[in-house]
């Protein structure tokens, strides 16, 4: 099978990796890519958002299968082009895409379906904004309607800057939702969904705020670990049938059939799970520690749901023990990055790259505000996490930074599902 991965980021080195570890697999392209999928895969210069640009790429260099990894030319329309010109693709359509692209419509399809989520008010107009507040309680969670790359939302309990960062989305055109604030810690589930066919992965945690101790604003995420230690062992396939599986039927019923990767971000409260919000794509960072741990070959499970035949494979296999992702970001993130200093350590085992490029002289630079992510396994969290900062040790980026407490409070036991009232 000859496989083309759309992207640029750790997500999609780490797709990229896993399918090279699969025999099925005799071809890999990726595009744009960056300089560490370059040693795993042919890369080709793409305008991502170009659906027939896309396309294009994906018949001249005669794909079997297209991985669209960003959601924004999932939203955009990217797969329902490569789908319409006969070429199999990972990837919702547009109109399926809005489960992320609008986090109203994504309300609104979890109403129908009956499925729980945090209270909310959309304001769609700056004069309606200061009563809504004053509907609202403290710690008030300000929200971006649209796509922002996990950085439109602020939580906080000073009024005055959620009021703030509310009317630079709204003076922006962008619809604000206000959010009731959800108890209990937070969980990634990540599913292949095929229609009404549903396959969870292995449960995940990332941590977006970007300092340590869950401080400073958020971030696309700086790191994740899987599986969860901390929760009970069939938490996957409750959220399947509580979440997941009641949002593709009534996705199926709207007549826009979901196809790709249902990511749901879930707090786990004392009045039961309640989602944060959906994703149509595999999750950054997570993804780079739960398919560190996939056995079962990748190709065939992102080929069997882009053609309607999830349900005939047998059951996933997972590697024992743990993995722990940590995020290494430039300096200035997630403000404005500082761009084009050299990087040493990036070749590394487990090392995944994200904002990087390689010079004509043949150095790493980095390129983005994610630059690297740092993997590491290990028979249980704690030999996991331990491995990905001796990893991290052997990478170096003047002025970057990363978070040292990536999986520290399930190593110690302080994260627990709260008993449901």
């Amino acid at each position: 099978m000859r496989v083309l991965v759309v992207g640029s980021g750790a997500r999609e080195h780490a797709i990229l990796l896993a399918l090279a570890q699969d025999p099925g697999v005799t071809a890999l392209a990726c595009a744009p890519g960056n300089a560490g999928t370059a040693s795993v895969a042919e890369q080709r210069g793409l305008d991502v958002l170009d659906p027939a640009a896309v396309t294009a790429l994906a018949g001249e260099w005669r794909a079997d299968l297209v991985v669209i990894g960003p959601e924004v030319p999932l939203v955009a329309g990217v797969a329902d082009a490569v789908r319409a010109a006969g070429i199999a693709c990972f990837g919702p359509g547009a109109d399926a895409a809005r489960i992320e692209g609008s986090k109203a419509f994504a309300k609104d399809v979890m109403g129908a379906a009956g499925v729980a989520t945090a209270g909310c008010e959309i304001v769609d107009n700056p004069a309606h904004l200061d009563a809504a507040l004053d509907r609202s309680t403290p710690p008030y969670v300000v929200k971006d309607d649209g796509l922002a790359a996990g950085k439109g939302v602020v939580v906080t309990s000073d009024r005055d800057l959620a009021r703030a960062h509310a009317m630079t989305l709204l003076d922006g055109g962008h619809p604000v939702l206000l959010e009731a604030f959800l108890d209990g810690p937070e969980a990634s589930l990540f599913c292949l969904v095929d229609g009404e066919v549903v396959v969870p992965l292995l449960p995940a945690q990332d941590f977006k705020r970007v300092g340590d101790d869950d401080t400073g604003p958020n971030t696309g995420g700086m790191g994740a670990y899987a599986p969860l230690p901390w929760a009970p062992p069939d938490l996957a396939d409750e959220l399947v049938e509580s979440v997941v599986a009641p949002v593709a039927r009534e996705m199926v019923a709207r007549g826009t059939p979901f196809t790709g990767l249902l990511y749901a971000g879930l707090a786990l409260t004392s009045q039961g799970p309640s989602v944060i919000e959906f994703n149509c794509r595999f999750g950054d960072p997570e993804t780079q520690a739960v398919l560190a741990l996939l056995r079962t070959p990748l190709a065939g499970l992102l080929h069997a749901t882009a053609t309607g035949t999830l349900a005939d494979l047998p059951p996933l296999e997972w590697a024992e023990g743990a993995a722990v992702t940590v995020v290494v970001a430039a300096e200035g993130y997630p403000g404005t990055p500082r761009l084009g200093d050299p990087i040493t350590g990036a070749d590394a085992d487990g090392v995944l790259h994200a904002g990087t490029r390689r010079r004509d002289d043949g150095a790493v630079v980095s390129s983005g505000g994610r630059v690297l992510s740092v993997v590491g396994t290990g028979a249980d969290l704690a030999a996991a996490r331990d491995d990905a900062y001796r990893r991290l040790e052997g990478v170096h980026l003047a002025g970057s930074h990363h978070r040292t407490d990536i999986a520290l409070r399930a190593v110690r036991g302080e994260i627990g599902v709260p008993s449901v009232r």
